[in-house]
C-alpha cells in the first residue's frame, strides 16, 4: 500500500518455497526496510535485518514452507511518486511508478535481486478509489474497501518471472482495449488529460503484436500486454511481465508523430516479452541475448510497417554509430561491461547477418526451438548457439561468436556487404564516398530515391550559397515532410525572393519544422516577426513543449506592453516549475536563464532541479550551476539569495557555494 503523503510503501508479503536439501540461511534482498513481523510456517522467528538483506536462518523444513512479512520502507529510488494529491481534488495528477530494470525491485519489495531467481508473483494494491493501479498479470478483482475512499487491485500471475520484472503503476488513466488475431487481450492506457492522442501514440500496436507474434513463432507467452506511458520515466521503456511502461515523450498527436513515435520502442518492449521475460540472460555478459533480440525484432517489426528501405537505413544508421563508437570502444558485445549501443545495436547487426548467412527459414526455427526449450529459464550465448548448430550443421558457430560478440570494434566493409542488398541504401553508400556534382544531386532528387538520401544532399551542401543551390531546394520544396526538414534547417539565411516559399515550412505537419522555421523567419526577417508570431501562437508542439517555450522567448523581448510581457514571464517560469516534467523544465530553464540569469525565481527553479529524480535533469542543473557560479555577479546574486532564503533552498545554495 503506497502512502502518498510520506512517499513510503507498506504491505504484507506472503511466500510459499520449497527447501530442496538442508541449508542454514535464507537470504531475501530487502533495501533499508523495517520489518515488523516475520513468521515462517506461522510461527515468529528470529532473523537479521542488515539493511540490504532479510536473513532468516531458523523455524523452515524441507519441503513445503510459508514465509509470512508486514514491512514498510521509504525508498530512496526504483519506486517513485510524480507530482500531487489532495483528497477530493479533481485535477490531482499524481503518479507512481517503479523501474526495477537490473537488480532493484528490492527497494519497494522483499524480493530476489539475482535474476535466475524465478517467482510467480501475485500483487494487490490498496490506493484512493480515484486512481487505476496496473501490476503484472490479469486484474483478478477490483474492489472499494469498507472505508469507501480506497480501492484494492488484485493482480495475478501464473507463470515465474524475476523480480526485476515487478511492476507498478497508478494514475489517472483511461483504457482502451481490443485482441490480438490470435485473442491476446491488449490494453493500452492513457493520462485522462491525453485521451485525444490515443491513435497517433498506439499507431500500429495491434499490427506490431500480431507480426511478432507470427514472426518469433511462438504464441505470446503471458495472458494479457498492457502498456502505459508515466511522466519523467528514467528511460525510453521498460518491458514489466505482461505491462511495459514507457516514457511519456512517445504520447503525441497527428503531427507530434512525424517527429518522435512510440513505434519503435513499442515494438522493442514487446520483443522482450519473449527475450528477456519468457527467457532470461543468466548474466550480464550475455545480456545482448535480450537486448541485440529485442533490438532487431523491433527493426523487423519497423519493416512490417515502412518497408524494406526504411528497415535498410536503419541498419545502416546503426553501423555508422558502431563504426564511430569503435574508435574508443574496446570492450566487446559479450562481456558485462559492454556499452549499450554494444549489446543493441552490435547484437542486432549479429542477429541480421546471422538471419541472411542461414535463410529465414532456419532462423526462424532456431529462435522457435530455443524459446520453447529454455521458457521460463535463464540462458547463456552457447547455448543459443548449439540450437543454431542443430539446424545448419555446417554453420561455423564459432566464428560467428568471435566475430560479432567476442571481438571488440565494427566491421562497416563486411556491414556494407549486407546493405548494399537494398537499392537505396546502396545508392547512399556510393553517394557518401563520390564526389557529386549538382546535375547528378538534381537527377537524384527528382528520381524515386528513398527519402533519406535526399536529405543527406541538403546536409551535405549545408555550407553552399542558396544561389548555387536554389535549382535543388526547388525541386526539394516539392518532396516530402523530411526533405523539406532538411532545407528548412540547412537554409538559415534565405534572399527576400525564396521568403514566401519559406514561409509554407510555418503549415508542415511536424512541430520541429515549424519551430526551425519560426526561429529562422523571424532573424531574417524582424519586421515580420510580429505576423509569424500572430499566426504561431496558439501552437504548444511536443511534449517538451520546446514550440511554445521558442515562441515565448522571442516574444517576450519584443513585446512592449508590460502586462503581458509579465504574463509571459509567469507562464516560461511555470514551465521551469516541479509542475512540468523535466524535459519542459529544462527547455524553460535554458531560456530563461539567457533572458533573465539573476532573476531569484530562476535561479531557486534551477536549483531545485538538482533534486530530481532523472539523472539527465540533475546534470544538466548541476552543471549550469557549477558554470555559472564562475561569474562574479551570479555568485554574489546566489549569496545574496541565501541569507534570506528558506532553509531547503538556503541549504542548496550554500551547497553549491562551498564546492
Amino acid at each position: 500500500m503506497p502512502n502518498i503523503t510520506q512517499k513510503s510503501i507498506s504491505g504484507e508479503i506472503n511466500y510459499e518455497f520449497k527447501v530442496k536439501s538442508a541449508i542454514d540461511t535464507i537470504r531475501i534482498d530487502a533495501k533499508n526496510m523495517e520489518f515488523n513481523e516475520v513468521l515462517i510456517n506461522g510461527k515468529k522467528v528470529n532473523h537479521i535485518n542488515n539493511t540490504k538483506e532479510l536473513l532468516l536462518f531458523e523455524g523452515f523444513k524441507k519441503g513445503r514452507n510459508k514465509l509470512y512479512l508486514n514491512y514498510n520502507c521509504e525508498p530512496k529510488q526504483t519506486l517513485y511518486f510524480n507530482g500531487y494529491y489532495n483528497f477530493g481534488y479533481p485535477k490531482n495528477n499524481l503518479q507512481i511508478w517503479t523501474q526495477g530494470q537490473g537488480r532493484y525491485t528490492s527497494h519497494w519489495l522483499p524480493s530476489f535481486d539475482d535474476v535466475n531467481e524465478k517467482v510467480i508473483f501475485n500483487i494487490e494494491i490498496s490506493i484512493q478509489k480515484e486512481f487505476v493501479a496496473l501490476s503484472n498479470g490479469n486484474l483478478y478483482e477490483n474492489r472499494l474497501t469498507n472505508l469507501n475512499f480506497k480501492k484494492i487491485w488484485e493482480y495475478k500471475m501464473q507463470k515465474p518471472m524475476s523480480s526485476y520484472l515487478v511492476m507498478l503503476a497508478i494514475g489517472n488513466f483511461e483504457k482502451q482495449e481490443t485482441k490480438s488475431k490470435s485473442g491476446t487481450p491488449l490494453e493500452f492506457y492513457i493520462d485522462k488529460n491525453d485521451v485525444a492522442k490515443f491513435e497517433p501514440t498506439y499507431r500500429y500496436s495491434k499490427q506490431i503484436f500480431d507480426y511478432l507474434e507470427q514472426e518469433i513463432g511462438v504464441k505470446y507467452p503471458w495472458n494479457i500486454y498492457r502498456q502505459v506511458p508515466v511522466r519523467d520515466f528514467l528511460y525510453a521503456g521498460m518491458e514489466n511481465t505482461t505491462s511495459t511502461i514507457f516514457a511519456q515523450d512517445f504520447v503525441v498527436d497527428s503531427i507530434g508523430f512525424n517527429d518522435k513515435n512510440y513505434i519503435n520502442v513499442n515494438a522493442h518492449e514487446l520483443a522482450h516479452q519473449w527475450f528477456g521475460d519468457l527467457i532470461t540472460a543468466q548474466s550480464g555478459k550475455h545480456h545482448w541475448l535480450q537486448e541485440g533480440f529485442a533490438t532487431y525484432y523491433a527493426l523487423l517489426a519497423e519493416k512490417e510497417v515502412f518497408g524494406d528501405d526504411y528497415f535498410y537505413n536503419e541498419l545502416y544508421d546503426y553501423a555508422l554509430q558502431l563504426r564511430s563508437a569503435a574508435k574508443t570502444d574496446t570492450i566487446p558485445v559479450m562481456n558485462e561491461k559492454a556499452s549499450s549501443l554494444s549489446f543493441y545495436k552490435k547484437g542486432a547487426w549479429a542477429l541480421h547477418t546471422l538471419r541472411e548467412d542461414i535463410g529465414t527459414k532456419n532462423f526462424q526455427k532456431i529462435v522457435k526451438t530455443y524459446l520453447k526449450k529454455y521458457q521460463y529459464k535463464n540462458v547463456i550465448t552457447d547455448e543459443f548457439l548449439a540450437e543454431v548448430k542443430k539446424v545448419v550443421k555446417t554453420f561455423d558457430t564459432e566464428n560467428f561468436k568471435k566475430t560479432w560478440l567476442e571481438t571488440p570494434g565494427f566491421d562497416m566493409v563486411l556491414a556494407e556487404s549486407y546493405l548494399v542488398k537494398n537499392k537505396s541504401v546502396a545508392a547512399y553508400i556510393q553517394l557518401t564516398k563520390e564526389k557529386k556534382d549538382l546535375e547528378n544531386y538534381k537527377a537524384i532528387l527528382q528520381s524515386e530515391t528513398y527519402f533519406p538520401i535526399k536529405q543527406y544532399i541538403f546536409y551535405k551542401l549545408g555550407n553552399t550559397s542558396f544561389n548555387d543551390k536554389k535549382e535543388l531546394i526547388e525541386i526539394g520544396m516539392k518532396q516530402n515532410l523530411y526533405v523539406r526538414q532538411a532545407i528548412a534547417e540547412t537554409v538559415t539565411k534565405m534572399p527576400v525572393e525564396f521568403k514566401a516559399q519559406y514561409e509554407t515550412f510555418l503549415n508542415d505537419d511536424s512541430y520541429q519544422t515549424k519551430e526551425i522555421a519560426l526561429l529562422n523567419l523571424c532573424k531574417n526577417f524582424p519586421e515580420e516577426k510580429e505576423n509569424y508570431l500572430s499566426q504561431t501562437k496558439n501552437i504548444i508542439g511536443n511534449n517538451d513543449k520546446s514550440f511554445r517555450i521558442s515562441w515565448l522567448s522571442l516574444a517576450i523581448v519584443s513585446e512592449k506592453e508590460e502586462a503581458t510581457k509579465n504574463l509571459m514571464y509567469k507562464e516560461l517560469l511555470d514551465y521551469s516549475s516541479t509542475n512540468y516534467e523535466s524535459s519542459v523544465r529544462q527547455n524553460a530553464l535554458e531560456v530563461l536563464l539567457k533572458i533573465y540569469p539573476n532573476d531569484p525565481n530562476v535561479i531557486a527553479a534551477l536549483f531545485h532541479a538538482t533534486s530530481h529524480h532523472k539523472w539527465q535533469f540533475t546534470k544538466f542543473s548541476r552543471d549550469t550551476i557549477r558554470e555559472k557560479l564562475k561569474k562574479p555577479e551570479f555568485r554574489s546574486r546566489v549569496e545574496e539569495l541565501a541569507k534570506t532564503a528558506d532553509e531547503t533552498t538556503a541549504a542548496l545554495y550554500n551547497k553549491f557555494l562551498k564546492e
